[in-house]
């Protein structure tokens, strides 16, 4: 089975391989191949039982250390909530809660856990998983679910509460963008710009500056400056995302779409911006930079202006004499053809001959 799996993947035959990768593992458990190509399996079809079950047989033949098989367990059961919530919620909420409790501080698990508790209408519980989440590692989902967990709040009420998240982690930028989104919405416009000023400063980012962006607009409507704030953001590197494999999303995912890893979303800023621009006056301070001369234009882009229009030249100190000389050069250079070179001014010392008849028309190039 091995070999017959090894011959479908260099074929590229991915369901033949896992046939065989299935097979083999029903067998003999114990193979880290068979199980892992099983597993990818299973995750692609959805069937989350199935590779649950596979995963505590890893664990059992110690093919996987402890903490992995529980990381594992938690992402799968994480998935299972999410396929759930609709058709099931209780199992969802039961799936949610396992998940969250092998691995409290995975921000996705904490999310829909306290969101299936919150809508059971058990919103201590639901703040207490947040919170924990939070603590461990602050996520913009969990600042928005905490901030929203009571319906009928007020808005000062949802300020008050984003705040709390704030008390919990301190000199931390998304602690500080969540008091500003909770201030904006309430309208406490000195709150909220000062909020996220002091995002900007823990940590420069796009988000900070549309926020900066939306509250200029609220409170003064300066569009001046609200097209400042956006040019800043557009320069600024960019927020995290769930990022795997070079695919960027704003959602949680078990699997990456690319490969069919399991657990590889990881919640991190995507790569910069080619050709990044960075303001030298309020973000960061840029050395002086020589004057270097203009780089040349590529070829074809480039503009020839060949030499054939009369050359108007200063008159002569002596009167009109040598004016009339140049001026009869000129018209037999012109009888003789249009893009012939015109003579050398008097103070050019010229070139030989057999130079002169090497050298292609002189063109001036614009750039």
């Amino acid at each position: 089975l091995r070999g017959l799996y090894l011959e479908a993947e260099r074929l590229g035959d991915r369901n033949a391989a896992r046939h065989y990768a299935g097979r083999a593992a029903a067998v003999a458990p114990q193979l880290a191949w068979a199980a892992e190509s099983t597993l990818e399996e299973l995750t692609e079809r959805g069937d989350w039982d199935g590779a649950l079950k596979l995963v505590e047989g890893q664990k059992s033949t110690r093919q996987i250390e402890r903490d992995a098989a529980n990381r594992r367990r938690a992402v799968l059961l994480t998935a299972k909530a999410q396929a759930l919530v609709d058709s099931d919620p209780n199992a969802a909420r039961t799936a949610a809660l396992e998940a969250n409790k092998l691995a409290p501080d995975f921000a996705p698990a904490a999310v829909i856990a306290a969101d299936l508790v919150i809508r059971q209408n058990d919103v201590r519980k639901g703040a207490k998983i947040l919170e924990a989440a939070w603590k461990a590692e602050p996520h913009p989902d969990i600042a928005e679910l905490y901030t929203h967990a009571r319906p009928g709040d007020a808005v000062l009420d949802r300020l008050n509460r984003a705040r709390k998240l704030q008390e919990l982690k301190r000199n931390h930028a998304e602690s500080s963008m969540a008091v500003a989104r909770a201030a904006l919405d309430a309208q406490d416009f000195a709150t909220a710009r000062r909020e996220a000023e002091a995002a900007i400063r823990m940590d420069r980012r796009e988000g900070a500056y549309l926020l900066l962006a939306d509250i200029e607009e609220a409170e003064t409507g300066d569009q001046g400056k609200v097209r400042q704030l956006l040019s800043k953001a557009v320069r600024a590197p960019r927020d995290p995302a769930w990022v795997a494999d070079g695919v960027i999303s704003e959602r949680w995912a078990p699997v990456s779409p690319v490969t069919g890893k399991l657990d590889a979303f990881t919640w991190r800023a995507p790569m910069e911006r080619l050709g990044q621009l960075i303001d030298s006056e309020t973000d960061a301070a840029v050395p002086a930079i020589t004057a270097a001369p203009p780089a040349a234009a590529p070829a074809e882009k480039a503009i020839d202006i060949v030499a054939d229009a009369p050359v108007e030249k200063p008159l002569p100190a002596n009167g009109g004499e040598k004016d009339a000389a140049v001026t009869e050069d000129v018209s037999e250079a012109e009888t003789a053809g249009r893009g012939s070179e015109l003579p050398p001014l008097p103070d050019d010392p010229g070139v030989a001959p057999e130079e002169e008849a090497e050298k292609s028309p002189r063109r001036f190039r614009l750039f």
